[in-house]
């Protein structure tokens, strides 16, 4: 019997867990498909962990690996990941803003061949400005990263041939989707229609957006460092040819170079652009620096399999 193992990181999800699990097991049993669970606790300080802790004592099959603090979305599915012992993985989040029911026609695809299988959003339920911003963000990430599909994903499976290399990346600051693509296993996508929440309300805050946006434009190509070259040599050109015009002017038209303005104006956008640049240019380094350190990404406090706790 095929196994499945569900990757699914909790964070502040206090009453969506239950639901999300028992909608999945009965899909499976109705499949007669063999599973497991690997919830990872992100550090919630809600009542998350009582409901995993619930769960795992009701299904032997459930495991919950639960940090020592928030780490963040990402390292919860690299680590959950690490624990797959299935044929496959499936990574969703415990929001229940995914259709459970696409799981069916993931695993068709999936049996076709397909190492890969993404449902990947093509509109969302969700307010004004959170649909803005995360069109804006993948537009902007398809720039450095053409595959990936302009609503972004999170609903995926992974054949265990594919994770096997997945999980040999060994980088701190990951960008999960732009990893996914760059193993080049073969890839379907599916289509859906993101759901509205019903329960609590999303952890996925600006300042987190902004920090996955500028992981996922840095890690996954070298767009900014060539972009920064290009306006460099577009500027210098601009500001060798202003000087010429102004001195032709001033020696053979008899021209007098009047006001500060222009001045200020050159002053004020090349001084912006650098300033730009060396942003850029120290997040690059600072992403050098962290991988020196080789801290871990995560620290697993407590986990529960099979009834076992270990500490």
């Amino acid at each position: 019997m095929m196994k499945l193992s569900f990757v699914i990181p909790v964070f502040r999800n206090e009453g969506s867990i239950f639901p999300t699990y028992e909608k999945i097991k009965n899909l499976l049993i109705k499949l007669n498909l063999d599973y497991e669970f690997i919830f990872v606790n992100d550090g919630s300080d809600d009542n998350s962990i009582f409901e995993l802790v619930n769960i795992h004592n009701e299904d032997n099959k459930v495991k919950v690996l639960s940090f020592s603090r928030n780490f963040g979305q990402v390292p919860a599915i690299i680590a959950g990941m690490k624990e797959v012992t299935g044929d496959a993985a499936i990574s969703l989040s415990a929001d229940l803003q995914e259709p459970i029911e696409l799981i069916e026609s993931m695993i068709t695809k999936w049996k076709a061949g397909n190492e890969i299988v993404i449902c990947h959003r093509v509109d969302r339920e969700d307010s004004f400005i959170a649909n803005n911003t995360s069109a804006v963000f993948y537009k902007l990430i398809k720039i450095s990263n053409p595959k990936m599909p302009k609503g972004g994903f999170d609903f995926l499976l992974i054949d265990k041939k594919a994770l096997i290399y997945f999980n040999e990346i060994d980088e701190r600051n990951r960008f999960f989707q732009g990893d996914i693509l760059w193993l080049g296993f073969n890839t379907v996508f599916i289509p859906y229609n993101r759901l509205k929440r019903t329960i609590g309300k999303s952890q996925w805050t600006l300042s987190k957006k902004m920090k996955y946006f500028i992981d996922g434009l840095l890690n996954t190509s070298y767009v900014p460092i060539r972009l920064m070259s290009l306006i460099g040599i577009i500027i210098s050109l601009l500001g060798f040819i202003y000087s010429f015009v102004i001195t032709y002017n001033r020696f053979f038209n008899n021209t007098p170079f009047d006001g500060w303005a222009p001045i200020m104006i050159l002053i004020l956008i090349i001084g912006g652009l650098i300033m730009l640049m060396l942003g850029i240019i120290g997040e690059y380094v600072w992403r050098t620096y962290d991988e020196t350190r080789k801290r871990p990404i995560y620290i697993i406090k407590d986990r529960l399999v099979k009834n076992e706790e270990n500490n």
